[in-house]
């Protein structure tokens, strides 16, 4: 194992767009969720953005995410995730954030995403970018399906105490690991390590980054996997420089509860 590691957040940071709206889109365009369903769902998620590592904040974000999943088949969750990935995914893939996980793995650091998505969502992402260690949302399953509770909720401060865990399980030194995200949310995660990056930052987030003198990256080319592979990018990442979730699983739960009502026996 490395002894050093590259933790991505993922949502606007290695993905163009939240993906809440990814999802939400042909939802309710076929009739899948109510306009009130989207409302309510970019209300819950720009709450949590606002609202920062706020303990109550979290909680209620948690809260809402559990009982929306509550019920719904794994396995059906995870054929879901197949179907759509590649349509709904990866087209948003940045190219920048997909070379700067090539250079991370070419150096010989491991690269972890670290999302408050879905694990069943994220590890997809994951495989498709070439990474295979997650962190990430983690539902309680019973008899098959979820059952209302969350094992383990990645965001704020717990994202930081599972990279420390996996840190010490692998002898990364913190110091030498880097880290990067868009949002004010992950400012614990940043912190932890040596080298924190800031991506497309938001406006408080680039306000820190500005105060510590931390990195700021624009990523602005979300290219699909096939063109990636075609045309690599002509300019390093680095000369870019400059100086969340819970979305993905919400829009696995309804397309989740279309697909068991259709497929219901009448």
């Amino acid at each position: 194992m490395g002894r050093s590691a590259a933790f991505f957040d993922l949502d606007k940071t290695v993905i163009a767009k939240s993906s809440a709206l990814a999802f939400g889109r042909p939802f309710y365009r076929d009739g899948l969720i109510t306009r009130r369903d989207v409302v309510k769902s970019a209300y819950a998620q720009l709450m949590f953005r606002l609202g920062g590592t706020d303990e109550q904040t979290m909680a209620r974000t948690r809260d809402y995410l559990a009982a929306l999943c509550k019920g719904w088949p794994v396995e059906q969750v995870r054929q879901i995730v197949a179907e759509t990935l590649h349509e709904l995914i990866n087209p948003y893939v940045y190219a920048e954030a997909a070379a700067l996980i090539e250079e991370h793995q070419a150096a010989g650091r491991d690269v972890v995403l670290v999302s408050a998505s879905g694990d069943e969502m994220v590890r997809p992402i994951g495989e498709l970018l070439g990474v295979s260690d997650v962190i990430a949302t983690r539902m309680a399953i019973e008899d098959g399906r979820y059952s209302g509770e969350v094992e383990f909720y990645a965001a704020g401060p717990s994202k930081v105490d599972a990279v420390g865990e996996l840190a010490k399980e692998r002898g990364y030194d913190l110091a030498d690991c880097y880290a990067y995200s868009d949002s004010v949310t992950d400012v614990p995660l940043l912190e932890c390590v040596g080298h924190p990056t800031a991506v497309n930052p938001d406006r408080a987030l680039r306000k820190l980054a500005t105060e510590n003198a931390w990195p700021v990256l624009e990523f602005r080319h979300p290219v699909p996997l096939g063109r990636r592979l075609r045309d690599r990018p002509a300019v390093p990442v680095a000369a870019a420089a400059l100086g969340v979730g819970v979305g993905v699983a919400i829009g696995i739960a309804w397309y989740g509860r279309h697909r068991r009502a259709r497929t219901a026996p009448a």
